[in-house]
This record gives structure tokens, C-alpha cells and sequence, in this order.
């Protein structure tokens, strides 16, 4: 898949509610500074700096493929771009190496890209033969593989029940440690092959590697773990108007910025108190309530917008202490 031919999720929404951000930082005399944090192939980044003719964006991810097609994408716009490598976990390093103090907008849209997806040799597909790495950045060590011939049965049980949400996790993991005494656990197609023997199929429920790649796929990237440090600290980044948009596709991610938001956007004060203290005060506001989905026809022609959920917040104050 190349640049031009990579749609990326409610590309008109997201605009909108960056847009939010952006009008916040015009009316209070800023520059607006908006974070593309899972940059990819740079498709919602042209869409902000098309739609915003005084927006800076800083661009990070942590996929180098994805950071060289996303230069050439937004070379048009090289002037008004910082695109860097970088883990979103990273992003006060990132703002402070740029001399950026605060942000108007910052955009996460989570989970493995397209482009990772579609490219055989990185392992994250169970649909195609290729090694077993799912590495996001291909300059760490860990892989898919290592996992699967280092971790312990307990550790494999671990993940898999976590991160893939499976309930055979107990049984896949026995297997994977027994059956690497005399056959690494190598391929997808390999891995793929034996899920299909072991986990029954039915209608309802989806391919049957379906849950252990995901697990594999978030321990060998500690994407949950990133999340969990890097959208507080986008949120503490956004000055007042600034607004967090984030895309989920997992039920496991979405309940992390769920509850972060909840906590953020209700009143720590107890629920009698007659006056609510500005310490207890709300410090975010929702945009969108709960979540949005992508409509029927964009979910038909876009497969990856079937699952999404999209999240909304504005500050509205500083953070509470």
C-alpha cells in the first residue's frame, strides 16, 4: 500500500475536532502546535497542515519505513513539519528538544498501521507466511519470536490472557513451550497453523490467531504500557483549548483513555460537598460523548474504521495537583 493509496480513519472528523484545538491557540494569541503521535504514512498529518495554513506539526513514530514515506508525503509542507523518531512515551523529551512549551492539539491513533500490516516481512498479519517479528521499530531487540522461545509457560499464560483477552490461554501457552523443545517457533503461518488446530472455530468468533497475535503484538511494543505514560503527559502538554483526539481499535486501549479521560472530566470532590473547590474542579471537557464510531459506508470501504473508537477531550483548566 503506498501513501496515496492509505485512508486513514475518520480523516474529516479528526480534522474537525483538531480544528477545536487550533482556533483555541488563534484566539489566545498562540502559534498552534498540533502532535500527530502515531505519524504512520502521514495521511491525517497532510490533511491538519492542508486544512490549517498556520499550524506547526510535530510528526513522531516509531517506525522508520513510516517516517520516511510520511517526509516525502508532507515534503510540501517541510517548513511548517518536525517529524521525529521517537516512542510516544517520549513526548515531553520530544517537546523540550524543540523548544515547544505546550501544544494545541495531539492526535493518537492506536494499534498496529496499515503499513505495518501489509508488509509481509514484519509478522504482524496471520494471513500471510513471514517471520514471527511484529516490531513497530526495527531497531529494538525484542521480537515476536524471542518471546515465544524465552518467556516461561506463566509468562505466555500471562500475556496471552491479558493482552489477547484469550481464555485458551493456558492451553496455547502449554503447547508453545512444549512443542519449541524440538521446533522454533519461527513463521506467522506456523503459529497461525497450530491456533487453528487447537482453538475450536466457530461463527462467532473471529480467525483463530486473532487474539494471541494481538497479545503478542502489545508485549513485544508495550503498547499499553506507552499509552499509559504518554496520554497524560499529552494531556499536560495542551494549553487551555488544546484538545486530545485518540483512536482505538482494541477494547484494552480504549478502556485505558476511557478512564483516563472519566478521571479528568468529573469532579474529585465528594458528591454532597455544596461548593466544589477549583482543586476539585474537572480540568478536561468532553467533545464527543463516550465515543464515535465510523458510519456504515466508511466501515464497508475502509476494513480498519469497522472497529474504531473515537475519543474527544478539551482543557478546560490546568490539572489538578
Amino acid at each position: 500500500m503506498t501513501a496515496q493509496q492509505h485512508v486513514p480513519v475518520l480523516l474529516e472528523r479528526v480534522v474537525e475536532l483538531i480544528g477545536v484545538g487550533v482556533e483555541a491557540a488563534r484566539r489566545a494569541g498562540l502559534a498552534p502546535v498540533v502532535v500527530d503521535g502515531t505519524l504512520g504514512m502521514g495521511g491525517h498529518a497532510e490533511a491538519v497542515l492542508t486544512a490549517f495554513d498556520d499550524v506547526h506539526l510535530v510528526g513522531i513514530d516509531r517506525d522508520l519505513q513510516a517516517i520516511d514515506i510520511a517526509t516525502e508525503r508532507l515534503a510540501p509542507f517541510a517548513d511548517r513539519t518536525d517529524i521525529v523518531h521517537a516512542v510516544d512515551d517520549e513526548l515531553p523529551d520530544v517537546l523540550a528538544d524543540l523548544g515547544i512549551e505546550s501544544i494545541s492539539a495531539i492526535l493518537l491513533d492506536l494499534g498496529v498501521s496499515s503499513l505495518q500490516l501489509d508488509e509481509d516481512e514484519r509478522g504482524f498479519s496471520y494471513s500471510r507466511p513471514a517471520p514471527l517479528d511484529m516490531r513497530m521499530d526495527r531497531t529494538q531487540d525484542l521480537t515476536a519470536a524471542t518471546v515465544l522461545a524465552t518467556y516461561s509457560e506463566a509468562e505466555l499464560r500471562r500475556i496471552l490472557r491479558e493482552y489477547g483477552e484469550e481464555k485458551l490461554a493456558g492451553r496455547i501457552a502449554k503447547i508453545l513451550v512444549t512443542d519449541r523443545t524440538h521446533t522454533p517457533w519461527e513463521t506467522s503461518d506456523q503459529l497461525a497453523a497450530m491456533l487453528s488446530r487447537v482453538i475450536p472455530q466457530t461463527k462467532k468468533r473471529s480467525h483463530p490467531a486473532k487474539r494471541t497475535f494481538q497479545a503478542l503484538r502489545i508485549e513485544v511494543n508495550d503498547e499499553l504500557g506507552v499509552l499509559r505514560t504518554a496520554l497524560p503527559a499529552a494531556l499536560e502538554a495542551l494549553h487551555l483549548g488544546g484538545v486530545a483526539v485518540i483512536e482505538s481499535y482494541q477494547s484494552l486501549e480504549d478502556t485505558i483513555v476511557k478512564k483516563t479521560f472519566r478521571t479528568a472530566t468529573t469532579s474529585s470532590a465528594p458528591p454532597d460537598l455544596p461548593v466544589v473547590p477549583e482543586e476539585h474542579q474537572p480540568w478536561l471537557a468532553e467533545i464527543i460523548r463516550g465515543a464515535e464510531m465510523a458510519d456504515e459506508h466508511e466501515a464497508e470501504t475502509n476494513p480498519r474504521a469497522a472497529s474504531v473508537r473515537l475519543r474527544a477531550v478539551q482543557k478546560i483548566r490546568e490539572a489538578r495537583s
